[in-house]
């Protein structure tokens, strides 16, 4: 399966904004359409749709922390897709464009920790815990950039 990002458009926004998680899910993720709010009114947020063998299927989120530090608030795969592989690749190639980033020493993620997947997948990607976040809702985990050679 190939699995790409795109650039959110006017092609292609109303579809984001469609797709969903499972209902057991909803309280993990914040939706598509309030993202995609918020990005238009903070140009520094990057917004991906995420496509399998040319479907729309899922959405990412990141934002700048700080020069050195950006944060993935959003990954979502919709749930006809899911346990495919495809949130797997899709944060791959996330992961590869949040790295370019000039100056760039750290990634973190932000998730529920009553969400039973999501530390063994972000761990598997070498995020490590590091614990609650400032508001003591949901855990905060990171991953180093190796600085270009």
């Amino acid at each position: 399966m190939q699995v790409t990002l795109e650039a959110i458009t006017v092609d292609n926004y109303e579809a984001v904004c469609d797709l969903e998680v499972s209902e057991a899910q909803q309280d993990f993720v914040a939706g598509n359409t309030w993202s995609l709010v918020q990005a238009a009114f903070h140009p520094g947020y990057q917004t991906r749709a995420i496509r399998a063998d040319g479907e729309l299927v899922g959405f990412f989120m990141w934002v700048p922390e700080t020069p050195q530090r950006i944060s993935i608030w959003r990954f979502m795969v919709d749930q006809r897709w899911q346990g495919r592989g495809i949130g797997r690749r899709a944060l791959e190639l996330a992961l590869a464009q949040i790295q370019a980033t000039p100056g760039l020493t750290a990634i973190e993620i932000c998730y529920d920790p009553r969400n039973p997947v999501a530390g063994g997948f972000y761990g598997s990607f070498g995020f490590v815990e590091t614990g609650m976040d400032e508001d003591g809702e949901d855990m905060l985990a990171v991953r180093a950039v190796a600085a270009p050679e």
